[in-house]
């Protein structure tokens, strides 16, 4: 039997969690390789690597979903088995997984009640249950009313449920999941602020973020993994971002940052009054108008699910709007299909690259002519030049980095980093005049991050109109010259970098004007 202290809120306290000599296999994959890694209460430690580094294996294994091939698992001195996540939550451990794992047509307290046994047999006892979350909610500040639905919820409030969930259910050590990855930066402040006082109460958190700035802002001691081994673990305090960044690449990485001062040309690509419907068959884009110049990077901001897909997806050809006209340097181009736009010398980096950017069955040859097959120097009465699609290819698997064994090898073979490398070399490779780049790091590790911001202040600095899309708000503010923020399908405000900071740029991702803002 272990023994696990008492908290003073009346949950279970975890001590130190041990993983010692973990080492996990799949086929032809060593995912974990003999990785120690600790928790303590009353700390948060960061677990940080790339894509592909062993962290999410690591931390899987902790709560049940896999099991170790080598090592032990101790909770305050004891070896204990755990081979399912129902054996985690008994023994105090719990996860908010990055992907809400909620029924949106239940209420809170149906969603944290559900597959707990009731204290009243077969009658419901939601009373009780939303008594204790008010208990909870009021203890850590998490703001929530049990009555309400999931869907009524916005992404922040959502999260809240999901840590009152694992509270609820006895949890004192949380493992974290990229929590912050579809917040606006207020709901970063306030989950941080949940978090220290979880904290503070004795509860141990593992916090997984590939947000180097965070990591240093949260966490107590820090834990490096690459190519599923250990790197070092250290005290946050004594370790810099760029110690962190070279332990978890291998080598010095510079964070790219489009500091040049901006001569804006001509307008490229300018949208009036744009509306159109989502794939939901509501609203998508309401009224939108924005200009993107040559020799410019308009960046646009906003939380996941506010229109973002819709507005690349038009301006790409890729979906028909209802009302208004797009312009493509000054050609009325409103409802012209992607191949037109191509013509036109736009490049399109789509957000879904996998479905929407690569033939995952075609080699990677193949792939880097899609826009051009057709042309005369890859093709000759209906022929293909091979050698001419292979020196080309050769040339640009050099000048933009991709690893791989050959130019035959099919695309769903690599890496999502250098699935990106090829979409960038294809369409970069064009020498377009205007980029629409949707989400162009999401999901790529620091290393490939690096290069395709680099790619596309290149590109800027050229002379392209680039409008860039993103979640990252880290990324917009890096990148852009000046900054748009969607809300809801509208564009609440476009702001010039230099009046852009994170505190406005919440409020208006979160559909607020700024006090400023709405005097004038």
């Amino acid at each position: 039997m272990i023994y696990l202290n008492k908290l003073p809120s009346g949950q279970t306290r975890i001590d130190l969690m041990e993983m010692r000599g973990i080492t996990k296999r799949f086929p032809g994959v060593l995912a974990n390789d003999n990785v120690d890694f600790d928790v303590r209460s009353s700390e948060v430690h960061a677990l940080l690597g790339e894509n592909g580094a062993g962290k999410s294996t690591l931390m899987k294994i902790l709560y049940g979903m896999y099991q170790q091939n080598e090592g032990n698992i101790f909770i305050n001195g004891k070896r204990v088995d755990i081979s399912s996540p129902t054996d985690a939550i008994k023994l105090g451990i719990g996860m908010i997984h990055q992907h809400f794992m909620l029924v949106p047509t239940l209420t809170v307290a149906e969603n944290v009640a559900l597959g707990l046994p009731s204290s009243r047999g077969p009658l419901t006892d939601l009373d009780r249950v939303s008594k204790r979350i008010l208990d909870l909610a009021d203890t850590y500040g998490l703001r929530i009313e049990p009555d309400a639905y999931i869907w009524q919820l916005s992404v922040g409030q959502q999260q809240r449920v999901e840590i009152i969930k694992a509270l609820y259910r006895g949890a004192a050590l949380l493992i974290l999941d990229e929590p912050t990855a579809v917040l606006t930066p207020q709901e970063v402040d306030e989950l941080f602020a949940i978090m220290h006082q979880v904290v503070e109460d004795g509860y141990a958190l593992i916090f997984i973020s590939h947000k180097l700035h965070e990591v240093v802002e949260i966490s107590n001691r820090v834990t490096v993994l690459r190519n599923g081994q250990k790197i070092g673990t250290r005290p946050t305090s004594k370790i810099t971002k760029k110690t962190l960044a070279k332990w978890m690449v291998g080598r010095d990485i510079e964070f790219i940052t489009s500091t040049d001062h901006v001569v804006m040309g001509e307008i490229r690509l300018k949208l009036e009054n744009v509306s159109c419907e989502s794939d939901r068959g509501t609203q998508g884009l309401r009224d939108v108008s924005l200009e993107v110049h040559s020799g410019e990077t308009l960046g646009i901001a906003g939380v996941s699910g506010n229109g973002q897909r819709e507005l690349a997806e038009v301006m790409a050809g890729l979906r028909r709007s209802t009302a208004g006209w797009v312009y493509l340097e000054g050609e009325d181009v409103t409802g012209f299909a992607a191949g037109e736009l191509i013509e036109r010398m736009l490049s399109y980096i789509p957000e879904e690259r996998m479905r929407d950017g690569m033939i995952k069955n075609f080699t990677i040859a193949e792939n880097m002519i899609l826009r051009e097959h057709h042309k005369s120097h890859f093709s000759q009465h209906g022929f293909l030049k091979l050698k001419d699609i292979a020196v080309h290819t050769d040339k640009l698997i050099d000048r933009f980095q991709v690893k791989t064994p050959s130019q035959k090898t099919l695309a769903k073979s690599l890496s999502g980093g250098n699935i990106q490398k090829i979409v960038l070399a294809r369409e970069i490779s064009r020498n377009p005049r205007t980029i629409v780049a949707a989400q162009p790091t999401r999901g790529l590790d620091i290393g490939a991050t690096e290069y395709v911001r680099e790619q596309l202040i290149i590109q800027r600095n050229n002379g392209a109109a680039v409008l860039l899309i993103s979640e990252d708000l880290d990324e917009i503010l890096a990148l852009s010259d000046r900054i748009a923020v969607i809300y809801e399908g509208k564009i609440m405000d476009i702001l010039s970098r230099e009046e852009a900071t994170k505190q406005k740029l919440g409020l208006l991702m979160a559909g607020v004007i700024p006090e400023e803002t709405a005097a004038d």
